[in-house]
């Protein structure tokens, strides 16, 4: 019950910073971005355009990866009309390809620009049952799969980047708190949902799947940077309960009614891309790796999410789902 008062009046916690606090206000006091280079993943709304907003504010140049490249342009040109000296590039990338993974880091490297932030926020909840090109179930391949490999591609351009420029790297996964909600066997499950048929899809399950395996990669990649003393941190966030394009498909009557009962519980925008942004760039995080973060303040998360043996499962199994076919794998894990 204190947890819910503290929330509800924006209490703030050990870091100075509660669930009011917005994205501009936690990075007040974040060090100087104009040296720094940030890919952004779902940097075309909400949540992801707010942290690519304040991060061109405080001088980052930005590469907004998207699957439609018009929208993102869009995104670019209000970015821009705001801060008309923000270095902002555009690049074609679908999260749920890995071949478009791939392509995106090759023409990325091609550039030959430092990296200090990767912010894997692109998130997907698909309400209905679906494959990848991959063979892979939708909503995991996006929120997840696509990440591991972006992230394990554009690793060392970050360690050198950081060895080159003394300033520390820092990746952030979105994450949620939804993740708290599965219990069992991640991979055993996502064999399931993978090969369900529609009638039997359970989206909010298949999301939480993806959400908790977006913990496990924090703190597996985490004890990995550790061991290579690489000057790399990564760490993941619960933004909050805001309304958001994830709920564009189920736009009516329900959706409205369900949001309006639990409106003292939303954020905002500003306020959800907060943790984000103070986790992406404050000062007093230096060299913190491998946690989790609420409302700007380190949180806890499940029980799953706290066991390094399923961290090194799900590392092992997503190694091989991202160079082979997934047919061959799972039944070497479940």
């Amino acid at each position: 019950m204190l947890e819910t008062v503290k929330y509800l009046i924006g209490s703030a916690g050990p870091s100075g910073y509660g669930s009011k606090s917005t994205a501009e206000q936690v990075t007040d006091n974040s060090v100087d971005l104009h040296s720094s280079t940030a890919i952004i993943t779902g940097a075309t709304s909400g949540i992801g355009a707010e942290t690519a907003r304040v991060l061109a504010k405080r001088g980052a140049r930005l590469v907004i990866p998207a699957r439609n490249l018009k929208v993102a342009e869009e995104s670019k040109a209000r970015i821009a009309s705001e801060f008309p000296a923000a270095q902002i590039l555009v690049m074609p990338l679908d999260l749920s390809s890995l071949k478009s993974v791939r392509s995106f880091v090759s023409d990325f490297e091609a550039l030959n620009l430092p990296l200090n932030l990767l912010i894997n926020n692109a998130g997907k909840f698909s309400y209905d049952h679906g494959i990848s090109e991959d063979g892979i179930e939708m909503t995991f391949a996006t929120n997840y799969l696509g990440h591991f490999l972006l992230t394990k591609l554009l690793l060392k351009k970050m360690i050198a980047t950081a060895k080159t420029t003394g300033i520390q790297g820092r990746i952030v996964n979105v994450s949620s708190g939804i993740h708290t909600w599965f219990s069992g066997d991640l991979i055993r499950s996502l064999g399931q949902i993978t090969r369900d048929k529609s009638c039997h899809y359970d989206a909010t399950r298949a999301y939480a799947i993806s959400k908790l395996a977006n913990v496990l990669h924090t703190k597996e990649l985490a004890r990995r940077l550790q061991q290579m003393e690489a000057n790399v941190t990564v760490n993941c966030v619960h933004p909050g309960v805001v309304r958001t394009g994830l709920t564009r498909d189920r736009e009516g009557f329900i959706t409205d009614f369900v949001f309006f009962l639990t409106s003292k519980f939303l954020k905002t925008i500003p306020q959800a891309a907060a943790t984000t942004c103070y986790v992406a760039t404050h000062p007093e995080l230096r060299n913190v790796s491998g946690k989790y973060f609420a409302d700007c303040n380190e949180a806890s998360n499940s029980k799953i999410g706290c066991n390094p043996k399923e961290g090194v499962r799900l590392w092992s199994f997503s190694e091989i789902m991202v160079s082979t076919d997934w047919k061959s794998v799972f039944g070497v894990f479940t």
